[in-house]
């Protein structure tokens, strides 16, 4: 009998947890569909490049919506102004990503761990561990370009680099061309094929972000060997 009412106390438990989870859950999915139509917003805005400006600054170091949310409406708007807006994101997601870069030196136990924690990551002793010695850079570098280019949290990289006192040049260098890159990228196939390109990169941009990201890294890399090697 008490192992009875001792498994269903646990069970009653276990409900309560997963209830308060979802609860959670479903509250951060409403904040970020908030937070998502008021960027689109924003892209209406007759001020939208300043609005711009400042949502790719924030993106790079805590805020969770990206640039290619405003990109693609401005452009469809004022497509003559596709390059302007795209340099725009860029040159401002670098302001910010060396912002991010300041909150790994200097907060990273007041601020740095929070926004860690906010997007699910708890354990983060590895990560000095892993990329802090030597043989780690070359690695961290193909992360961090993977992170610019693609939907991984770009922001998770850029403070992890001042955690771990990563090459300041490499680091800006690496920021303002995988960002580029991007943003330069979806701005025009917006400019080429429309509204369109919205919808595919919300579906589909992720997977061939990684796959177009991973050819680079693999070009580059045979560069550098054979001009490590031969040259």
């Amino acid at each position: 009998m008490p192992a009875t009412i001792t498994i269903a106390y646990m069970a009653t438990v276990d409900n309560i947890k997963l209830a308060r989870y979802l609860r959670i859950v479903h509250f951060k999915f409403m904040i970020l569909r908030k937070l998502y139509d008021r960027c689109v917003e924003l892209a209406r805005h007759k001020f939208s490049k300043h609005f711009l400006g400042f949502i790719s600054f924030i993106e790079s170091s805590f805020f969770p919506i990206p640039p290619d949310v405003m990109i693609v409406p401005m452009v469809v708007a004022k497509r003559r102004d596709y390059l302007v807006i795209a340099s725009v994101a860029t040159i401002f997601s670098a302001l910010g990503a060396l912002f991010g870069y300041m909150i790994g030196v200097l907060f990273f136990n007041e601020v740095g761990i929070k926004i860690f924690e906010l997007y699910g990551y708890e354990n983060l002793n590895f990560i000095k561990d892993k990329f802090s010695e030597g043989r780690g850079m070359f690695p961290f570098i193909v992360t961090l370009f993977i992170a610019g280019f693609t939907p991984v949290p770009f922001k998770l990289l850029t403070i992890t680099s001042g955690f771990i006192q990563f090459n300041l040049v490499v680091f800006i260098i690496t920021c303002v061309f995988t960002r580029g890159l991007r943003f330069f990228l979806v701005a025009y196939l917006t400019n080429k094929f429309g509204a369109a390109i919205g919808p595919f990169i919300e579906r589909k941009g992720a997977k061939y972000s990684i796959i177009l990201a991973a050819i680079i890294i693999i070009f580059a890399l045979i560069i550098y060997l054979i001009i490590k090697n031969y040259v």
